[in-house]
């Protein structure tokens, strides 16, 4: 009988032992659950009713590990902030992976659970503040429709971390497609052989991209499937004003998942080149940089494909470049699309590009909400309010208006895909803090309240008024930390 319906069939350990080491994470001595995601446990097959509040803490803490489980951490390498270093799960253990009753294969990680091969010096520890704001945002951006990890579990350790301060000690529990990463990639290719990469590359094709199993150029298609789904991911953030904050490319998985929730946070007013991680000081990941940013990490996982993509590294070389150079074109259609739909536009038409870029730079100029603006436009009427009695509004209202009015399909229809795609709630910046604040204090409250509201972003519900607000000038978030 499998345990609480854990089902291993852990495959990553098949590849050379280079790519992983095999260990298990450190027990704690009071483990306390925090929150369990029951939602995300039922859709995996998974049943924790039979379990005491205590065993769970136990299980999530690693001090009790399922039948079938295999732990091990990966080793990766990877550019940060542009620069090439050694990485790896300084403080992550892979149980394994796990195979849903729908087929899906998932794996389950811990993330704080100790030191590993790969710490690096580092204590291998988390604290309880980024594991909260790793399983929020994770929750919010899959229920906003955006390919993301998630987060099943977070308990505290009952120990105190230092960082710069003493911080309570925590494990977020994370599931993911899998943690192939392009630093994976960079690893195997910078310090291993041809063979490794080669390895590497046919099973990130069998787990992501089965039907390019039989590909004629294996490299060259996976490198652009990787683009594909780069390009709805970038795309889909910036729907929701989202920024990542630090897309090195350790920080891109091969499956088109948002991973790793440090620095990241949302627009409050339009500003293209916003930029809150402490860590960013030239704006290398802003909001409006992230599609370059992509294209730059793909290009990074091409250099390893290079001599799989032909054998004449000439050749290898310009097939390559040229596959690299038609991202921005691909996510600039996306974006396009995107946009449209957030306007209620289903018919592609040349003066749709200024029509957007027109509301975009008016946004900028008076410093308005980014989610607000465009869910004020999904009303039948003109927006109500001082702002909307300018001229310049105005006229751009009434454009769109006639645009709208050439559409094939209805009016009711354009509202419609305005308010599907336009959320209500995000998980905005000052409220997070707020909650996690209120979570140091042992009050969690708040956590579930606002968890409750972000699994309907899409709804215009009286539960979520208070969740609409921007913040006030006194509760703007200027500055985010990773709190590794």
């Amino acid at each position: 009988m499998r345990e609480y319906g854990f089902n291993f069939d852990t495959t990553y350990t098949d590849l050379p032992k280079h790519f992983f080491s095999k260990h298990k994470p450190e027990p704690v001595n009071k483990p306390d659950l925090v929150i369990i995601n029951n939602q995300l446990a039922a859709s995996m097959g998974l049943d924790f009713s039979d379990l005491t509040e205590k065993e769970k803490a136990e299980l999530f803490a690693g001090n009790y590990l399922p039948e079938g489980c295999t732990p091990y951490s990966q080793a990766y390498a990877g550019h940060q902030f542009g620069h090439f270093t050694v990485l790896g799960d300084g403080r992550a253990y892979n149980w394994g992976e796990h195979i849903t009753p729908a087929g899906s294969r998932l794996d389950i990680q811990f993330k704080g659970s100790g030191r590993t091969p790969y710490s690096r010096g580092g204590d291998g520890k988390a604290v309880l503040g980024p594991m909260l704001r790793e399983y929020i945002i994770s929750e919010a951006l899959y229920h906003l429709g955006v390919p993301t990890t998630r987060s099943l579990a977070v308990v505290t350790t009952g120990e105190q971390v230092r960082r710069e301060t003493m911080l309570p000690g925590a494990i977020l529990t994370r599931i993911a497609s899998s943690h192939i990463r392009v630093g994976t990639f960079e690893f195997a290719s910078n310090f291993k052989d041809k063979q490794s990469v080669e390895k590497l590359m046919n099973y990130t094709i069998q787990r992501h991209y089965p039907e390019l199993r039989e590909s004629q150029n294996k490299a060259l298609d996976l490198i652009k499937a990787v683009m594909e789904r780069q390009a709805n991911l970038i795309v889909s953030w910036m729907k929701i004003g989202f920024i990542h904050g630090v897309m090195n490319t350790d920080n891109m998985t091969l499956s088109g998942e948002t991973i790793d929730y440090g620095p990241c946070a949302f627009l409050d007013e339009y500003k293209p080149n916003t930029v809150f991680s402490s860590i960013d000081r030239r704006g290398r990941y802003s909001f409006d940089n992230q599609p370059i940013i992509a294209q730059w990490n793909i290009a990074r996982l091409a250099e390893t494909l290079l001599p799989f993509v032909n054998k004449d590294p000439h050749k290898a070389i310009k097939l390559g470049e040229q596959t690299i150079s038609e991202f921005p074109d691909l996510c600039k259609q996306k974006w396009l699309a995107m946009m449209r739909s957030k306007l209620g536009l289903f018919d592609g038409r040349p003066e749709d590009e200024k029509i957007i870029s027109d509301l975009l730079d008016w946004m900028q100029k008076n410093n308005l909400n980014y989610i607000n603006t465009f869910r004020n436009l999904t009303r039948q009427d003109q927006p109500i309010g001082r702002i909307y009695e300018q001229k310049s509004f105005i006229d751009w209202w009434l454009r769109w208006q006639s645009r709208l009015k050439k559409e094939s399909k209805s009016y009711k229809s354009s509202i419609s895909l305005m308010s599907d795609t336009n959320p209500v709630v995000i998980p905005r910046n000052h409220i997070v803090e707020e909650v996690l604040k209120e979570a140091h204090r042992g009050n969690f409250k708040p956590l579930r309240k606002l968890l409750i509201v972000l699994e309907k972003p899409y709804d215009d519900l009286e539960l979520n008024r208070d969740y609409q607000l921007p913040p006030n000038p006194n509760e703007r978030i200027y500055e985010t930390y990773c709190g590794t």
